[in-house]
């Protein structure tokens, strides 16, 4: 059985969505025996330090992400939310940039 791996998961530092807080989805994680899992706080990177150190501590693979909102010209009804995950290191650099 292919284990499970949540890609798109909000913590306290997405106010509006969750109240999740950081160490709880790394030891969720880690008892449902996930491998890793993507943080994806809305419009902000917050979590991200500590939710990187607390997942490598306990053996679960950190994804980096971010929630944003984009804005199509073209399009009049408005921005599109839009999940990104950073494959790397320059992913995480383009996300932050």
């Amino acid at each position: 059985m292919q284990p499970f791996v949540h890609l798109h998961v909000h913590s306290e530092y997405s106010i509006i969505d969750s109240t999740l807080k950081v160490k709880e989805l790394v030891a969720l994680a880690k008892e449902m025996g996930q491998p890793a899992v993507a943080l994806t706080d809305q419009g902000n990177l917050f979590a991200l330090v500590k939710f990187y150190k607390a997942a490598l501590a306990e053996g679960i693979k950190p994804i980096i992400g971010a929630d944003i909102w984009l804005e199509n010209d073209a399009d009049a009804s408005g921005p599109t939310r839009v999940t990104l995950l950073c494959l790397d290191q320059q992913g995480y650099l383009n996300l932050s940039h």
